[in-house]
């Protein structure tokens, strides 16, 4: 049975997508008149669609002037797969240091300037951090944001050109020159720690994790009150954030 479309469906995505899906299933490259009569579309609309999709790398011409899918359909694909794949893998480590340390575990993926949770484990304490999966953060003011820009090494004045910093507390870092340094330090340590920089009495201390190419795919973090993440005991959750930075790490396939 056909599917019904929606009201607000547009058409010329929706024949952009039918020529995304034609030349996936093509064993071969395929030309505008043979697209045309295959979708059932006029030829110069066809084109206009096919210049779009080449413009943004999603499908690549040849020198016979016959079109394929383009290498950022495999790279969206691809990022699809590691992010569902990444959060059934790192799992068992997210229980397991929520258990030692009974506070709040998030994993995080970058997307612009904005840190998006993709998973959690939640402190099994009475007083803890609000947060929900699917919820997006400001990178630059979060433990797990400023692993991700510092390990991505994210061109700062170009992610953040729309505008300052956003400033959320008095500890919030709003200058970008401040920020590049503050990510230099971090790619020292190897952690980050979010010291009330986005929500008051909240510290965050987040670990990057690496996949086989050595490339940072997303970053993790242990949450918690500052009744309870005191001076002393960040240190102590910092030091086995760099274990489990490792660890998760190394069963990614990463080995330095």
């Amino acid at each position: 049975m056909d599917k019904i479309q929606p009201a607000q469906y547009v058409q010329s995505i929706g024949r952009a997508l039918d020529i995304l899906e034609c030349l996936t299933r093509s064993d071969k490259s395929m030309g505008v008149t043979e697209l045309s009569g295959r979708l059932g579309l006029h030829k110069s609309t066809v084109y206009r669609l096919l210049a779009t999709l080449a413009y943004r790398g999603y499908v690549e011409q040849d020198e016979d002037e016959r079109y394929n899918i383009g290498l950022k359909l495999f790279e969206i694909s691809g990022n699809v797969l590691n992010k569902m794949d990444i959060r059934k893998k790192v799992k068992p480590y997210l229980v397991k240091l929520q258990e030692e340390t009974r506070e709040t575990i998030h994993l995080g993926i970058l997307d612009g300037d904005e840190v998006v949770y993709i998973d959690k484990e939640e402190s099994t304490e009475t007083i803890r951090m609000y947060s929900e999966i699917g919820k997006r953060v400001k990178a630059h003011c979060t433990s797990l944001g400023k692993v991700l820009l510092a390990y991505k090494r994210e061109n700062l004045k170009e992610l953040y050109e729309q505008g300052p910093l956003i400033r959320y507390t008095d500890n919030t870092i709003v200058d970008r020159e401040v920020l590049g340094e503050h990510l230099a330090k971090i790619r020292e340590k190897g952690y980050a720690v979010d010291d009330e920089e986005q929500e008051l009495d909240i510290h965050c201390i987040g670990g990057p994790i690496f996949d086989y190419k050595g490339d940072i795919i997303a970053a993790f973090s242990i949450a918690g009150p500052s009744t309870r993440m005191t001076e002393k005991r960040v240190k102590e959750l910092s030091r086995k954030v760099l274990e489990y930075s490792v660890e998760i790490s190394h069963s990614l396939g990463y080995n330095p």
